[in-house]
């Protein structure tokens, strides 16, 4: 205890924390929150495990409630539960899907046996676990394009929302037997980005501080916040009503970024993932209103800028954003380089810092009662993270190379202006490249020297006209070398 008294021990070890426990100085819940959210927890996070069972690309993790167990899917079209502790898999079933699973989700409160997934086949189906062990597939509604995204409404085992490439936001309740299309998500601006004035949607959160609320985002600048008390549910443009728009205020008016990933913290902040650009936390206040555009550059300016989370790349795959810590005290994010990212929420500086894939990390998800992760990318497992003991430093020694290559391949790729339509065909035709481009051998030195060399990729467009049809997949206009 002399260490502690003379101060070589530093409060962010957690050991003085320990040291009041100890004394009775502090409740034991208190404790156990602000141990587990300690910097130094974050700093030991290692490689706990792979669950290795897929033969595909993994793309959806989510632990159940309890957090004992986990659910995966993947390109391979099948739906795998584990035992993360064990590393062992309990048991799989086939989706039903005919296209990549993009989503993965137990609903509350159906003792585990109520899976939702979501494909690239534009379906969302329902997967019954029945008692003699066997598994029933349904169909649930399907959008015209690929359904990255599912959203769950907090403590309901009935209700859910879906939204999809072809704009539409769809209301799922499991009592009934069809689906309800809320409305069709519209271009802000009134110009000519969207061709069919349509905003093909990537990512659907809940507000679980506030379930009324929600937020969308895809193929433009703002990400968006509806009511659904609001909403007329008649499928109509007439309900795309937002009551509330975010965007960092450089990129408003912007022709060549759009979103890949939002979350909400447990205090309503959103955070905000845009393709090839930075991540951005906004508080409530810092919203443009309903109607952005009509927004005077005078309150711009008077409006509190976003934080900035930035040294990743989000390029090549739709990718997740997600918070970490009993608090949400931390910032998470995978990369291009195949790196995971965790920042510091409340003052973006980045704590640690891993390879968290050979090419690509696409999706992180934080268990819900203790400091584990569970990470999926390009390569056919999933993989865990826990705090343990490891002599690897926190950030390596080249984290500057690793940060400044994936600025390098930021800046090289905003060189060249593509319409948002074109954007989300060129994602559809990376992904499928990725693979193809991860047959490759790689280590970590592979990974930051391909990304110093990568100019971005080149780009050939014949036209970038699309329509709803066109929306599955096809991508017959762009090409990629």
């Amino acid at each position: 205890m002399e260490s502690i008294r003379h101060g070589t021990i530093r409060p962010r070890d957690g050991f003085p924390d320990i040291y009041r426990r100890e004394l009775g100085l502090s409740h034991s819940r208190e404790f156990a929150r602000r141990f587990l959210a300690s910097e130094a927890i974050v700093k030991q996070m290692n490689l706990y495990g792979k669950l290795n069972g897929h033969d595909g690309c993994v793309n959806a993790v989510e632990f159940n409630s309890t957090g004992d167990l986990l659910v995966s899917g993947s390109d391979d079209q099948q739906v795998m539960f584990w035992n993360w502790a064990s590393k062992t898999k309990l048991f799989e079933y086939p989706s039903g899907h005919s296209d990549n699973i993009f989503q993965t989700r137990i609903m509350p409160f159906s003792d585990d046996r109520k899976i939702v997934t979501s494909a690239g086949d534009g379906e969302v189906r329902l997967g019954h676990l029945s008692d003699d062990g066997t598994i029933e597939t349904t169909t649930l509604g399907k959008h015209q394009g690929s359904v990255y995204k599912l959203a769950l409404e907090p403590g309901s085992p009935h209700v859910l929302y879906s939204c999809g490439e072809d704009g539409f936001i769809q209301h799922f309740d499991l009592r009934t037997s069809s689906a309800t299309k809320l409305f069709r998500c519209s271009s802000l601006t009134g110009n000519n980005k969207q061709p069919s004035n349509r905003i093909r949607l990537n990512s659907i959160v809940i507000d679980s501080r506030n379930p009324n609320y929600f937020a969308i985002g895809g193929s433009d600048e703002y990400a968006r916040v509806y009511d659904i008390r609001k909403c007329q549910w008649d499928g109509t443009s007439n309900s795309d009503r937002p009551v509330n728009t975010f965007c960092p205020h450089h990129l408003i008016g912007s022709n060549h970024v759009h979103i890949t990933g939002l979350a909400y913290s447990s205090l309503s902040e959103l955070l905000v993932s845009y393709n090839d650009e930075l991540i951005y936390l906004f508080q409530k206040n810092m919203g443009l209103g309903g109607s952005p555009s009509s927004a005077t550059s005078e309150e711009l300016n008077t409006l509190q800028q976003a934080r900035v989370y930035s040294g990743h790349r989000n390029a090549r795959t739709v990718k997740g954003v997600s918070f970490f810590g009993p608090n949400d005290e931390y910032v998470l994010s995978g990369s291009d380089c195949g790196h995971i990212f965790i920042w510091k929420k409340k003052d973006a500086k980045l704590v640690r810092l891993m390879v968290g894939d050979q090419h690509v990390v696409n999706q992180l998800e934080a268990h819900p009662h203790i400091p584990l992760l569970a990470t999926c990318g390009i390569e056919n497992d999933v993989k865990i993270w826990a705090a343990q003991a490891s002599d690897i430093p926190p950030v390596p020694e080249n984290v500057e190379e690793i940060m400044e290559a994936n600025k390098h391949g930021r800046e090289d790729r905003s060189r060249v202006t593509l319409t948002p339509d074109v954007v989300m065909h060129v994602l559809r035709l990376q992904r499928r490249q990725t693979l193809a481009y991860g047959e490759r051998s790689y280590s970590r030195a592979d990974i930051v020297g391909d990304e110093e060399n990568a100019g971005g990729y080149f780009l050939g467009v014949v036209d970038d006209a699309s329509s709803d049809e066109e929306s599955s997949g096809n991508s017959r206009d762009c090409n990629i070398s």
